[in-house]
């Protein structure tokens, strides 16, 4: 494997699909649904359509697992693709989304990729060699205190089902730091995380497409990433703490009684 081949192919197929995510930004959208508050709109699969041609064009020796058409099992080597993160706030004309695809072996990213279509921010990220924003490296921050940190998080779509543990856990959390962001989409949550835009993040039943590539950028950006228990992490666990490491134990004893079904 060349991993550096790798991150080039993933620039490209997510630069691509970011593209057209912005071109067609402010059109107007077919939305369907996939539950009660969980969006897809026509922009979900032409954008994955557009990854895999190039994924399936220059390695094509790797299967794809994607949120929205392409499906492969999790295991060996293969890419992991959420085409767009963040599709609520796409559907809304909300600016704030997110391609993320990450080359996985078993369930360990290898490579990951964020971009942010527009503010055209390329998040990247190799297995033991470090993290970069637009080609430049990136670190974690230093923010020791709880009341100093700015946290981000999310809800899941079955807020209205069973939202007592999440909203208790939210207030938990936001007695306690100088404050918390929502903004919707996991993967740019975490590469905020990994540049020191916010200091924690911690989310329950994500999807492994929407964690893969951004939690492999905070640990290379020098933070540490856990699940609810503070137990090692994998993109196919429910829940995920992220943060830039010195505030890690704290999230971990707020999060570890609220745990997800």
């Amino acid at each position: 494997m060349d991993l550096e081949f790798l991150l080039e192919v993933a620039e490209e197929a997510a630069r691509r699909a970011g593209i057209f995510l912005r071109e067609h930004f402010t059109q107007p959208h077919r939305i369907g649904y996939k539950g009660k508050i969980d969006l897809v709109t026509e922009a979900d699969p032409e954008a994955e359509r557009l990854i895999v041609e190039i994924l399936q064009t220059r390695a094509p020796d790797f299967p794809v697992l994607g949120e929205e058409v392409a499906r492969a099992e999790p295991r060996g080597l293969y890419w992991l693709v959420d085409p767009l993160d963040g599709t609520t706030n796409y559907a809304h004309g909300f600016p704030w989304f997110g391609v993320s695809l990450a080359f996985m072996e078993n369930k360990e990213p290898l490579v990951g990729v964020v971009y942010h279509p527009m503010q055209e921010e390329m998040f990247t990220a190799v297995r033991g060699r470090g993290a970069t924003l637009n080609g430049r490296p990136i670190r974690v921050s230093d923010t020791v205190l709880p009341e100093r940190a700015l946290l981000a998080t999310g809800f899941p779509y079955t807020i209205h089902e069973d939202p007592p543990g999440v909203i208790e856990l939210f207030r938990a959390f936001l007695l306690r730091v100088r404050g918390i962001r929502r903004a919707g989409a996991a993967s740019l949550d975490l590469a905020y995380v990994a540049c020191g835009r916010f200091d924690g993040f911690w989310e329950p039943l994500l999807k492994p497409w929407d964690t893969a590539a951004g939690v492999l950028l905070v640990e290379e950006a020098g933070g540490r990433v856990s699940d609810y228990l503070g137990e090692p992490y994998h993109p196919f666990k429910k829940h995920v703490v992220a943060s830039n490491g010195k505030i890690h134990d704290f999230m971990v004893e707020l999060t570890k009684d609220c745990l997800p079904e």
